[in-house]
Order: C-alpha cells, then structure tokens, then sequence
C-alpha cells in the first residue's frame, strides 16, 4: 500500500534499551478531506528519513500491522500501526524552492515476516 502527502511533522529517533530504534511522522494527504497520517518507521527504515524535511511532498510505501492485547483487567483490545518501508520523494521543499528527487529506500526491502 502506499500513502502521497506533504511532510507535516518529524518526530525524534527513539531509541530503547534492548537497541530497538522508531521514528515517526505526520503526512497530510492532498484530497477533498485532507487526513494527517502517523507513520512509524523501526529499525533500519529509520534512515529512510534522513533527508526527508517538512513540507516535503512524498509517496511512502507502508505495512499497516495490527495487535492483540491483554490489560491487567482481562479486557482484550486491539491496536494497528502504519509502518513505513520505503518513500520516493515527489517534490522536496528547500526553502521557496522544490526539486524532484529520486526513491529512497534502505538496503533491506523484504520483509522476512511477510507469509510468501
């Protein structure tokens, strides 16, 4: 699947004691009822957003995955998050200016979770 919109917010690199790495970010997409979309990248997609700025229109390739969860209460509840994997820069906002750029994406693009 995959998501166009303009860059709204950039979110700090999490880093966690057990070397896990996220970073997230706000992308609005440009239709009738403009949405603001979190998108979370982990691990080594976290550099896909190195030269990735605000403003800046992009097309981001996601994974939307979905858990289960237990609370103390014994109630389930289930939580989805959008996970990006790869992002092609349509346009990239430099001050006034913008610029086409090519795809970004990691060395690692399979997912070796993926069932096929």
């Amino acid at each position: 699947m995959e998501i166009i919109g303009r860059v709204k917010k950039l979110f700090d690199i999490q880093k966690f004691n057990s070397g896990f790495r996220k970073r997230e970010m706000v992308l609005t997409t440009e239709e009738p009822y403009p949405q603001n979309i979190l998108i979370e990248f982990i691990q080594d997609k976290v550099d896909l957003l190195g030269s990735i700025r605000p403003e800046d229109k992009i097309k981001v390739f996601i994974n939307i995955r979905g858990r289960e969860w237990t609370n103390p209460e014994g109630t389930i509840k289930y939580f989805n998050s959008i996970q990006g994997w790869k992002i092609e820069e349509i346009q990239h906002s430099i001050g006034n200016k913008t610029s086409v750029s090519p795809s970004l994406s990691s060395s690692s693009d399979d997912f070796d979770d993926l069932p096929f």
